[in-house]
């Protein structure tokens, strides 16, 4: 009998060990790596913010890992995006975070390897660091002041960066998005940096080319209509009113937008973009998420017609799919895309984990 009772106390002690050990494994599992991006991926049957969370960390985890680069579509919008799905967020999304500030540190080795590839990668790590901050801790990073701090010393006189131009729009495409860019990040950076000593003279000369230069086209417009919900000087608030009435007269009728809409770029290829293409995952969140900023209420009709559309189609794997603008190859705008669709649930008071929704047929 006691032998009996023995061997049931070990057996459950066995059991008890080897839970803990499979949540140990779980806990420290790699997200698996997504799918390529597809227009025929099934939409959801239920809307989950655990999945978008999924997909996110596994699509800017696999980048980072094989690339050991950071690009604007992928870990960088990851990183602006993480912070707004879990307290404390997750394995991958430290792993990222680390990597950045481990490239911020080793800027001035002697390695050529460890060196910023181009001027835009310090700008891109700065802002997208101090908006991880700003998102997270509510305080600027060490490793973040000094991405900006160095960002600064690679500002032309007329206030613009040498930026990728590589015809990858909305991103990498022109100077303008560059210095928009930094201008959301030096404005939304906490601590106040701002108004640090460090920053005033780049931030005049920036504000002064911002002031200048309009904007080649709506999409840039509104990334400059959120740096000036931060930043003195940038847009009067006609200019603010303006915008969004811009933004929300191309709202579709399903309520959402599409990217195609907001400029005018070619593909590759040569031939438009189709403006009246149906409704995607980064435009719809962009253009959702940019109005709640800006203070539109989430009760606005527009805006509850527009989380209806994210609601109704995201796609099995959690993402949402925006076509690319260049080519039909990999769609990685489609990971920015998804950022944003967090982000605007999020800023709308969606439930951070799941919804039940109607399934429509995939467009």
């Amino acid at each position: 009998m006691q032998a009996r009772v023995r061997l049931g106390f070990i057996a459950i002690g066995v059991v008890l060990v080897l839970g803990m050990c499979a949540q140990l494994r779980a806990g420290d599992a790699t997200p698996a790596v997504p799918s390529p991006n597809s227009p025929d991926e099934p939409l959801a049957k239920r809307m989950s913010l655990a999945r978008s969370a999924e997909f996110l960390d596994g699509v800017a985890l696999d980048w980072t890992r094989k690339r050991q680069c950071g690009t604007c579509h992928t870990n960088y919008a990851y990183m602006i995006a993480r912070p707004a799905l879990s307290d404390g967020g997750s394995a991958a999304s430290r792993e990222i975070r680390t990597f950045f500030e481990d490239r911020v540190a080793h800027w001035d080795d002697d390695d050529k390897a460890a060196k910023p590839r181009w001027d835009a990668e310090v700008v891109a790590t700065a802002v997208t660091l101090a908006l991880n901050d700003a998102s997270s801790t509510g305080t600027l990073h060490p490793a973040s002041r000094k991405a900006l701090d160095r960002m600064w010393t690679l500002q032309k006189d007329d206030g613009s960066w040498n930026w990728l131009k590589c015809n990858w729009p909305p991103y990498e495409h022109d100077d303008y998005y560059g210095a928009v860019f930094a201008a959301v990040g030096v404005g939304h950076a906490p601590s106040g940096y701002a108004r640090s000593e460090s920053a005033q003279k780049g931030l005049e000369r920036l504000r002064s080319y911002l002031q200048k230069t309009p904007p080649p086209d709506l999409h840039h417009k509104t990334f400059l209509l959120w740096a000036s919900l931060k930043l003195d000087g940038l847009m009067t608030p006609d200019q603010r009113k303006a915008t969004l009435e811009e933004l929300r007269a191309l709202q579709r009728p399903d309520g959402g937008w599409n990217l195609p809409s907001l400029g005018a770029w070619k593909r590759r290829d040569g031939s438009p973009n189709d403006k009246d293409a149906p409704s995607d995952g980064y435009a719809t969140g962009l253009v959702l998420y940019i109005q709640r900023q800006a203070g539109v209420p989430a009760t606005d009709d527009a805006v509850c017609r527009g989380v209806a559309w994210l609601k109704a189609n995201q796609r099995e794997s959690g993402r949402w799919f925006t076509r690319s603008l260049s080519n039909d190859k990999f769609h990685y705008i489609t990971n920015a895309g998804t950022g944003f669709a967090v982000l605007a649930l999020r800023a709308c008071e969606e439930n951070a984990s799941e919804a039940t929704t109607a399934t429509p047929k995939a467009k």
